[in-house]
Protein backbone atom coordinates (compact mmCIF):
# COMPACT_ATOMS: atom_id res chain seq x y z
CA UNK A 1 0.00 0.00 0.00
CA UNK A 2 1.15 3.48 -0.73
CA UNK A 3 1.75 6.10 1.94
CA UNK A 4 -1.35 8.15 1.11
CA UNK A 5 -3.78 9.92 3.47
CA UNK A 6 -7.47 9.42 2.61
CA UNK A 7 -8.47 12.70 4.30
CA UNK A 8 -5.81 15.27 3.39
CA UNK A 9 -4.37 13.58 0.30
CA UNK A 10 -0.81 13.79 1.62
CA UNK A 11 1.66 11.67 -0.36
CA UNK A 12 5.41 11.10 -0.07
CA UNK A 13 7.69 14.01 -0.93
CA UNK A 14 11.08 13.48 -2.54
CA UNK A 15 14.41 15.16 -1.97
CA UNK A 16 18.12 14.55 -1.56
CA UNK A 17 20.13 13.07 1.28
CA UNK A 18 23.35 15.08 1.61
CA UNK A 19 26.38 13.43 3.21
CA UNK A 20 29.23 15.14 5.03
CA UNK A 21 31.25 15.12 1.78
CA UNK A 22 28.21 16.71 0.09
CA UNK A 23 27.41 13.73 -2.15
CA UNK A 24 23.69 13.74 -2.94
CA UNK A 25 21.48 10.67 -3.14
CA UNK A 26 17.70 10.44 -3.48
CA UNK A 27 15.47 9.99 -0.46
CA UNK A 28 11.77 9.90 0.32
CA UNK A 29 9.86 11.78 3.05
CA UNK A 30 6.86 9.63 4.01
CA UNK A 31 3.83 11.16 5.78
CA UNK A 32 3.00 9.74 9.21
CA UNK A 33 0.20 7.37 8.14
CA UNK A 34 -1.90 5.63 10.81
CA UNK A 35 -4.68 3.07 10.41
CA UNK A 36 -7.67 4.28 12.46
CA UNK A 37 -11.15 2.81 12.92
CA UNK A 38 -14.05 5.23 13.44
CA UNK A 39 -17.72 4.64 14.23
CA UNK A 40 -19.74 6.55 11.62
CA UNK A 41 -23.31 7.15 12.88
CA UNK A 42 -24.65 8.23 9.47
CA UNK A 43 -23.57 4.90 7.91
CA UNK A 44 -24.35 2.88 11.02
CA UNK A 45 -21.04 1.01 10.90
CA UNK A 46 -17.33 1.24 11.62
CA UNK A 47 -14.95 2.52 8.94
CA UNK A 48 -11.19 1.94 8.86
CA UNK A 49 -9.24 4.81 7.30
CA UNK A 50 -5.57 5.30 6.43
CA UNK A 51 -4.97 8.83 7.71
CA UNK A 52 -2.01 11.05 8.48
CA UNK A 53 -1.73 12.68 11.87
CA UNK A 54 -2.91 15.93 10.26
CA UNK A 55 -5.92 13.98 8.93
CA UNK A 56 -6.73 12.79 12.46
CA UNK A 57 -6.75 16.42 13.63
CA UNK A 58 -9.02 17.34 10.70
CA UNK A 59 -11.48 14.59 11.71
CA UNK A 60 -11.42 15.83 15.32
CA UNK A 61 -12.17 19.38 14.16
CA UNK A 62 -14.79 18.80 11.42
CA UNK A 63 -16.34 15.53 12.57
CA UNK A 64 -16.22 12.05 11.08
CA UNK A 65 -19.59 12.37 9.28
CA UNK A 66 -18.48 15.41 7.25
CA UNK A 67 -15.11 13.85 6.37
CA UNK A 68 -16.62 10.50 5.31
CA UNK A 69 -19.23 12.31 3.18
CA UNK A 70 -16.40 14.15 1.40
CA UNK A 71 -14.48 10.91 0.81
CA UNK A 72 -17.58 9.23 -0.65
CA UNK A 73 -18.27 12.29 -2.86
CA UNK A 74 -14.75 11.89 -4.33
CA UNK A 75 -15.66 8.31 -5.21
CA UNK A 76 -13.05 6.75 -2.95
CA UNK A 77 -13.86 3.33 -1.52
CA UNK A 78 -14.16 2.99 2.29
Amino acid sequence: MSAHCQVTGKRPAFGKRVSHSHRRTSRRFNPNIQKKTYLVPSLGRRVTLRVSTAGIKTIDKRGIDAVVAEIIARGEKL
